[in-house]
């Protein structure tokens, strides 16, 4: 079965911005290797995408909470709290 979120048009814009932040920033990584970049440098901007990635995770994952599994609840369906369990062990590996 197919699932899909609706969502707000306000939180979809934060979440494809915060992404093309992070592909822009991936592309500057690739950038640094291709000009033979000082290792840590690239290290360090590798830690800095890591982290925003993170950050997007937390915020996606807070979104999904809010709405998707609490609303799941309400309706009864505590499977959904089975799935959020599964989706945070994976996500804390």
């Amino acid at each position: 079965m197919d699932k899909h979120t609706a969502r707000p048009c306000c939180e979809k814009k934060d979440l494809m911005n915060r992404l093309s932040r992070i592909e822009g920033q991936v592309r500057g990584v690739k950038a640094m290797l291709e000009d033979d970049a000082y290792c840590p440098d690239i290290l360090i901007q590798v830690s800095a995408i890591t982290a925003a990635l993170g950050s997007f995770n937390k915020v996606l994952l807070g979104s999904h909470m809010q709405s998707c599994v609490a609303a799941g609840i309400r309706d009864g369906r505590m499977e959904v709290v089975d799935e959020l369990v599964c989706v945070l062990q994976r996500l804390m590996k």
